[in-house]
């Protein structure tokens, strides 16, 4: 199998794995949900898994920007806490500005997601062609 084609089915078949059974949970349990508020004990341990996915969306977020931003980060370890600091002279400074318009264009500006997305891909094809990055 060619390389391209392999690497594009797998791309497809990780992504379906990835947000089909998501998806599937949201539209089954959905409608249940509301009536399982009532119930303290159910509704204290949705509010718990709400808030470990906001806490796993936001070390998602925190760990991505950090290694689009910087080329190398070197691992700091104190006791049982790790994390990974950047390297400051390898910071890129092309994506760093493409995350400050993205900021700016949803926050100031009030563009939508999607548009912002489409922009800030298409700069960094851009980016990319011109040798740039």
């Amino acid at each position: 199998m060619p390389p391209l084609l392999a690497g594009t089915l797998g791309g497809l078949l990780t992504t379906w794995v990835t947000f089909a059974p998501c998806f599937l949970w949201i539209f089954v349990g959905a409608p249940y949900v509301e009536r399982l508020r009532g119930n303290r004990a159910l509704a204290g341990a949705l509010s718990a898994i709400t808030a470990a996915a906001v806490g796993v969306i936001l070390n998602l977020a925190v760990w991505f920007a950090l290694h689009t931003a910087f080329a190398e980060t070197r691992p700091f370890t104190t006791g049982p806490i790790r994390f990974d600091v950047p390297v400051p002279s390898s910071l890129n400074p092309w994506a760093l500005a493409l995350a400050a318009a993205a900021v700016l264009a949803v926050f100031r500006f009030k563009v939508g997601m999607v548009p912002t997305l489409a922009a800030c891909a298409v700069a960094g094809v851009a980016l990319h062609l011109a040798g740039l990055v």
